[in-house]
């Protein structure tokens, strides 16, 4: 009795203090983006250069904050599997807030000349560091805290975050980017970078008095003497390849908002303001709708909801992209929304309980940064870069970024289908279902047995 009121699972806490730090992350990631798109490829580059180099050169610095990230999987995972989901929740929330903030302070190119981007790239390495081990951190605890009917819905509610921290974010941009150029460029682009310290203190004071789920709290009383992030690349290494191949399908949001951003307003010549709308509207209908895909996930399934968003993600990128070159906006607004509002948010609600559901418990946060960032990883430098440099030095080719995110999502799909389905099972049955004997003896040989009264 008293281990069971010590223990005490708290879903709603654990899913705000999860969602808070997902919008931080994401609203980091949005505000960049668009910042890359706007403005970073005209202050931190040689102005001699083409548009469309500088925009590919801005696309790069958006892309090392996601080639870092395996690493910092790699030294974040295991912490949380040790030390607590909350111990890494608070050291990214820190991490990423901060080197937002200093993006905000950077000296241009016009000012120090090559040293400006230098700076750039370090701090986006320290930052890509720092959300490397949020997300697995935080779908962890959410999932180990949520009751056992409603994971996948629980869960949806960090993804949710990453919608509430693009809305937030371009919503920032948007009369910014209304500017005149002079001004945009001059101190208003800062703004939104230093506003990131708000969404740090209202995540710190929520996650402060959050307690470590109970399933971590029985495992920490276990000692083994088996690392975790050793047990998980031992053991469950197909899993986590698996788990990176799922993970591309990001490749198609990061093309959404970070460069047919770009697309449309350098290549095109289409108004920024009202370009940013789309993922404004995009954004909103994804955190009202995020839930619902959460709630069907756990009724029908996480594979098949994935591979539904997966699909429809990838399939609709095409007609958003060629709406763009036709200048047409009732289309570019209804299929990008449709795009990354409805499907690919269909795909981001369910992936959190899909993907941590493959592993146990006593690795899950290890496996799950580890498969989630060499995914994101890949997709972060080939969703955005990749597709600049298909659309042409002038940046008006739609076809080859189209075949890029439709090519996402076929690796998605496919790694998907070889999943377990893990719907009906607990989390205890889930730790039973995903170790092996082999596995399974290689624990308990390892496992320190308490000395004798």
């Amino acid at each position: 009795m008293t281990k069971s009121v010590a223990h005490q699972k708290t879903p709603a806490k654990a899913a705000i203090a999860s969602w808070v730090g997902t919008t931080l992350e994401y609203y980091d990631f949005a505000v960049y983006g668009t910042a890359a798109a706007l403005v970073l490829n005209v202050l931190f580059f040689p102005p001699e250069l083409p548009d469309g180099i500088k925009v590919l050169l801005s696309m790069a610095t958006f892309a090392i904050g996601f080639v870092v990230r395996p690493l910092g999987a790699f030294i974040l995972g295991p912490l949380g599997d040790r030390f607590g989901r909350k111990f890494v929740m608070m050291i990214t929330l820190f991490g990423i807030g901060a080197c937002t903030f200093l993006i905000g302070c950077l000296p241009t190119y016009g000012q120090v000349g090559i040293l400006a981007p230098i700076l750039l790239i370090v701090i986006r390495i320290i930052q890509g560091l720092s959300v490397s081990g949020e997300q697995a951190s935080a779908i962890t605890m959410t999932l180990e805290h949520a009751p056992e009917q409603r994971r996948a819905f629980a869960t949806s509610f960090v993804t949710s975050g990453s919608a509430s921290g693009g809305l937030l974010a371009t919503a920032v941009f948007i009369p910014f980017a209304a500017l005149p150029q002079e001004q945009l460029l001059g101190w208003a682009w800062r703004i939104p970078f230093w506003l990131s310290a708000v969404v740090v203190i209202v995540a710190y004071v929520i996650r402060r008095t959050l307690e470590e789920p109970p399933a971590f709290l029985e495992t920490q009383a276990i000692k083994v003497q088996l690392s975790p992030i050793k047990q998980a690349t031992r053991f469950h290494w197909a899993k986590i390849i698996r788990v990176a191949a799922c993970a591309m399908i990001a490749g198609v949001s990061y093309l959404f908002a970070a460069f047919s951003v770009s697309f449309a307003t350098v290549g095109y010549g289409l108004d920024k303001p009202t370009m940013l709308w789309v993922p404004v509207g995009a954004s909103f209908l994804a955190i009202l709708y995020t839930p619902v895909a959460g709630i069907l996930a756990d009724r029908i399934g996480r594979r098949t909801v994935f591979i539904i968003g997966a699909v429809g993600a990838g399939l609709t990128t095409a007609p958003y992209l060629w709406a763009i070159t036709q200048a047409n906006w009732p289309l570019i607004f209804i299929l990008g929304i449709l795009c990354n509002g409805l499907f690919y948010s269909t795909a981001n609600a369910a992936w959190p309980a899909f993907f941590a559901e493959m592993f146990p418990s006593r690795v899950r946060v290890s496996g799950l940064a580890t498969g989630t960032q060499i995914g994101f990883a890949i997709a972060g430098a080939i969703g955005p870069v990749a597709s600049t440099a298909l659309a042409g030095a002038d940046l008006k080719g739609w076809v080859g970024p189209a075949a890029l995110a439709i090519g996402l999502m076929a690796v998605a799909t496919i790694s998907a289908l070889t999943a377990k389905e893990t719907r009906g099972y607990t989390l205890d049955e889930i730790d039973d279902l995903q170790q092996t004997e082999r596995e399974k003896e290689a624990v308990t040989a390892a496992t320190v047995l308490p000395a004798e009264a």
